[in-house]
């Protein structure tokens, strides 16, 4: 176990060498300066002539918040992406994996640590950019924010285990396209299952199921949406109908209990699978 926390380490060293993580922080600092700009401007805004009311400006400010944690969600999952994808494939080609494993480390152990060390690094820059952004965005407080952080934080687990598990076979360019795009995929199929439920059409809902099963990450992502939305906003958009099914920036509920324990079995699994995909490959 001394030997996985070890090749963590390492990870955690090597991404603070090239200093990914800071780069991250200060793109996401501006991006939510220009949002708070944008908040503040919210009180010029006039309905009719008439300052807007505390609800309406609450209301606003909560789909604004959306908008700029979408952003967030996908920088965090493809920053995810594009670090594990060469993680250990990278390390193969450059013979540096060979000399780490010629130490007394187990396979199992050298790809655990780097999903450890990696996972370490989303959660340090989920927690510090979301909660700088949840709390800074003109003090609105989000009705369950420690869930919108878990959902987030576990939608980029997921897709960093994927990408690593691809690392074990494949170069990293070729497994972070391949990730970055089933990614897409996956949100796009969300869209294609409400519509599907939209229209009360059973087998374009199917679809959209189908595809939160197989890569749950836009699933978590309707979490996300969930804890950011205000009661006010849920009743108001539960009044249109199930035409509201269709729009991505939007949840009435959160993801049922079942399929967030699918999601932890679906991580745990993909992780290892990429063990015995690592521990069967020739080196």
């Amino acid at each position: 176990m001394k030997s996985t926390f070890v090749v963590a380490r390492q990870v955690v060293n090597e991404a603070a060498r090239r200093r990914l993580l800071l780069a991250l922080v200060l793109l996401t600092l501006v991006v939510i300066a220009l949002t708070v700009w944008g908040v503040s401007r919210i009180d010029d805004l006039r309905n009719n002539g008439q300052p807007l009311s505390d609800a309406q400006k609450k209301t606003i400010v909560s789909q604004l918040l959306i908008l700029v944690m979408f952003m967030f969600s996908w920088v965090l999952s493809l920053a995810a992406v594009f670090v594990a994808s060469p993680a250990i494939s990278g390390e193969l080609e450059s013979g540096t994996a060979l000399a780490i494993l010629a130490r007394p480390i187990s396979r199992a152990e050298y790809v655990f640590g780097k999903w450890l060390g990696l996972g370490a690094l989303v959660v340090a820059y989920g927690l510090a950019a979301g909660i700088v952004a949840v709390q800074v965005v003109s003090g609105y407080q989000p009705p369950h924010p420690f869930e919108f952080l878990g959902f987030v934080i576990g939608e980029g687990i997921v897709i960093l285990t994927f990408a690593l598990m691809l690392s074990t076979r494949m170069a990293g360019m070729v497994g972070g396209v391949i990730a970055a795009i089933l990614f897409g995929i996956a949100w796009l199929g969300g869209i294609v299952g409400g519509v599907g439920a939209a229209f009360n059409n059973a087998t374009i809902t199917h679809v959209g199921t189908a595809t939160k099963l197989i890569l749950p990450t836009d699933g978590l992502w309707r979490g996300a949406v969930w804890s950011l939305e205000p009661s006010i906003v849920i009743a108001a958009q539960q009044q249109v109908g199930p035409a509201v099914a269709a729009n991505p920036f939007f949840a009435a509920e959160p993801p049922p209990a079942a399929y967030v324990i699918w999601a932890v079995m679906w991580i745990a699994a993909m992780l290892a699978l990429a063990i015995w995909s690592f521990r069967s490959r020739e080196i």
